[in-house]
């Protein structure tokens, strides 16, 4: 899946109607760890039942009409694509704070991953 290929399915099937907004997160393999430590590659395990529930428990926020998520597993190397998420709707002062929660809450519960 391409991240363009993500964004055009998630905006299928809207109603534009209530949705006034709508985040992507685009997550992609950076040279160094958080502590500055260069890395080559990085290894990323998923744990889809986790990543699902996740996205059904943050579908039931205030102001939110769609979310999904596509997140890679394997061996990925510097500059690869790792997950997309997408949040549609209504107003920003919803959207952006849910966005921002939710990439958290799946790197830190639903994906397991090691630098090389």
């Amino acid at each position: 899946m391409t991240f363009v290929e993500f964004v055009n399915n998630f905006k299928k099937n809207i109603d534009y109607d209530k949705v006034g907004m709508i985040l992507f997160h685009n997550g992609v393999v950076r040279g160094t760890s958080r502590d500055g430590e260069k890395i080559s590659t990085i290894n990323v395990k998923v744990d889809y039942e986790k990543l699902n529930k996740i996205l059904k428990d943050f579908s039931n926020k205030n102001g939110i009409f769609k979310v999904d998520a596509y997140a890679f597993e394997g061996e990925f190397n510097i500059g690869d694509d790792l997950l997309f998420i997408g949040v549609a709707g209504d107003i920003r002062e919803n959207v952006f704070p849910v966005l921002q929660h939710l990439v958290n809450k799946i790197k830190k519960e639903a994906i397991k991953k090691e630098e090389r």
